[in-house]
């Protein structure tokens, strides 16, 4: 069952979201909310032939979990953005202020459990999870789904590098000079006052500031700091984060953290799907095949969620 419903309604840019409700609803039930990765998403989460956040809310919802998913601030509003203050732009504008703003929606709905409301980040939003809980969400668990505690330019300079290894030889002088000087780019970053990151483009339209900004937010120290409930999960053939430096490395920060479970799925990809081409420079290759969010991980997820 669907409800159509607005997230931020009064505010100055409203958003178009779903509620996926149980049939029926009779008491109040658990829910969830869906928070986004990179980009300028829709509700689905739609990345190629795949819709994500459309398969989370269908599964979740027919176990008896109530699911919220939106437009990203950034699909709808994003021209309007850039044009009004582009330099001004971080995660906080982005991401941060609509995941709070569902997540008091849900509370304030009659329907839904007001001490159960849990956050879904994918990908960005799971990085952000922790953070978004201790600046107002309140949540009562955290699921971080294909999310790293190392900083966004970090993340990118892997994939470049991957990219790169994965090149005709040919091709690898140009790509090692452009990604020397995206590193330069980075590499500035951290001496820039906020007046200048504010001024100074990255790339594309992205400019310094919504990388300095967030890295002065470390992921790593609000999932230190939490005790609430933290699921973290992440496919091995995900080729945008890693098992290796990004899936072991919050094993390695949750260490004595009882309050932290973790499940690595064999063979699936950043969207939880089965991997086919298992190369990040075969990225939209691989998503442009339809598939659908793996049936083990949505039965974790509904498992850890209705065992709180």
């Amino acid at each position: 069952m669907n409800e159509s419903l607005i997230i931020g309604r009064g505010t100055k840019y409203p958003l178009n979201g779903i509620l996926s409700l149980p049939d029926p609803c009779s008491s109040k039930v658990p829910a969830v909310v869906l928070v986004h990765g990179s980009g300028p998403l829709d509700k689905d989460e739609s990345i190629g032939a795949n819709k994500p956040f459309r398969d989370v809310a269908e599964a979740l919802s027919a176990k008896g979990i109530a699911v919220l998913r939106y437009d990203k601030r950034t699909k709808i509003y994003g021209k309007r953005m850039l044009k009004e203050s582009p330099g001004d732009v971080t995660v906080e504008s982005e991401t941060i202020e609509d995941a709070i703003l569902a997540a008091k929606l849900l509370k304030n709905d009659g329907r839904i459990d007001p001490d159960k409301v849990y956050i879904f980040g994918h990908s960005l939003g799971g990085m952000l999870a922790p953070r978004i809980d201790m600046e107002g969400g309140n949540f009562a668990g955290i699921i971080i789904g294909a999310g790293s505690p190392r900083s966004l330019s970090d993340i990118i300079m892997s994939q470049n590098d991957d990219v790169l290894a994965q090149l005709p030889k040919f091709l690898r002088k140009i790509a090692k000079r452009q990604i020397a000087g995206l590193k330069a780019k980075f590499d500035a970053i951290t001496g820039m006052s906020e007046e200048e990151a504010k001024q100074t483009k990255v790339f594309g339209k992205i400019y310094a500031w919504y990388f300095k900004e967030m890295a002065g937010h470390p992921a790593a120290d609000y999932l230190i700091a939490t005790e609430k409930p933290v699921l973290i999960l992440q496919g091995d053939k995900d080729f945008q984060v890693s098992s290796e430096k990004d899936f072991a490395l919050y094993q390695q920060i949750c260490i004595g953290k009882p309050n932290v479970r973790f499940k690595l799925y064999p063979g699936l990809n950043h969207l939880f799907m089965k991997s086919v081409y298992g190369r990040v420079k075969d990225f939209k290759k691989e998503y442009k095949i339809p598939q659908k969010v793996s049936a083990e991980v949505l039965e974790d997820i509904a498992e850890w969620v209705l065992a709180k």
